[in-house]
């Protein structure tokens, strides 16, 4: 692992180099052990809050937490391309625009007890530039080399705040080519639903069922570029105590062993359907 500068990290990707990196501010890393055509994502799962910001913010540490998606980077660990912030989404939310990407308030309660000053602000909203910088570097080259690339952009949700039954996974599509897409995406669904875990975990996934897909993350590749599939794939938090803060080794262990197998085949499909 190297700590490089966001023009670096291009760089090595421009040139088509194998590395392991921490953005000099330690806001993200990116890890690519082989440029192949498809890439993993985890922009949420950071949980780092910067010491100037502690003693303004009305959320505890444990508040932070349950709002952010743990274990979604280990999850994917095992695959050769793969992008995840460092930084918790209360500090700025890489799945916002820009101008949404530094709360005020977070989930009904009010954020700060001051404003925050624009210094802070533009700090923020400089980290969360400098990874689509990088996003929009790594996607380029990839189509370039590949024709086609599918990204699997994975979350977690809290799924005990729901007062009805929900799925194990659930998929978000709304502002994806279904028309042309759609059958990677039922396949896709038919994956995660064939995911065994501990524990009497129900083996459910659905599509539009909790989230519909509406994040920034998403948008951003999906309009700029034609030819990359982004797949929000949402777990429920089956694998931790949401209410205690308790991981569940055994069950992010066993998606991560069953994803290292099943998602690398169904990319394989995706690009053998797709390719020029």
């Amino acid at each position: 692992m190297e700590k490089l500068s966001i023009y670096s990290i291009i760089s090595k990707i421009e040139r088509e180099e194998i590395f392991h990196a921490v953005s000099e501010d330690y806001s993200f890393t990116l890890k690519v052990d082989e440029y192949v055509p498809y890439a993993c994502a985890a922009v949420h799962d950071g949980h780092q809050f910067r010491k100037e910001l502690w003693n303004n913010c009305l959320h505890t540490e444990y508040e932070r937490w349950y709002e952010e998606d743990p274990e979604t980077k280990n999850m994917v660990i095992s695959h050769p391309i793969l992008i995840a912030g460092c930084d918790s989404r209360f500090e700025y939310d890489l799945n916002r625009v820009p101008e949404e990407a530094v709360f005020e308030t977070a989930w009904g309660k009010q954020l700060w007890k001051q404003s925050l000053p624009e210094s802070e602000k533009i700090k923020s909203l400089q980290k969360h530039a400098n990874f689509y910088k990088v996003v929009n570097a790594l996607i380029s080259k990839l189509e370039e080399k590949f024709g086609v690339c599918i990204v699997y952009d994975m979350h977690s949700y809290n799924w005990q705040r729901w007062e009805r039954e929900v799925p194990t996974w659930n998929l978000g599509t709304s502002n994806i080519d279904n028309e042309r897409f759609g059958e990677q995406v039922e396949s896709w669904r038919q994956v995660l639903a064939s995911i065994e875990l501990p524990n009497n975990i129900k083996q459910t996934a659905k599509v539009n069922d909790t989230f519909q897909g509406n994040g920034y993350f998403l948008k951003y590749i999906t309009s700029i570029f034609n030819n990359t599939l982004v797949l929000a794939t949402e777990i429920a938090k089956v694998y931790c105590d949401e209410h205690k803060q308790i991981i569940y080794p055994e069950v992010v262990t066993a998606v991560e062993s069953q994803l290292q197998v099943l998602l690398p085949k169904h990319a394989k499909e995706f690009y053998n359907r797709f390719k020029n």
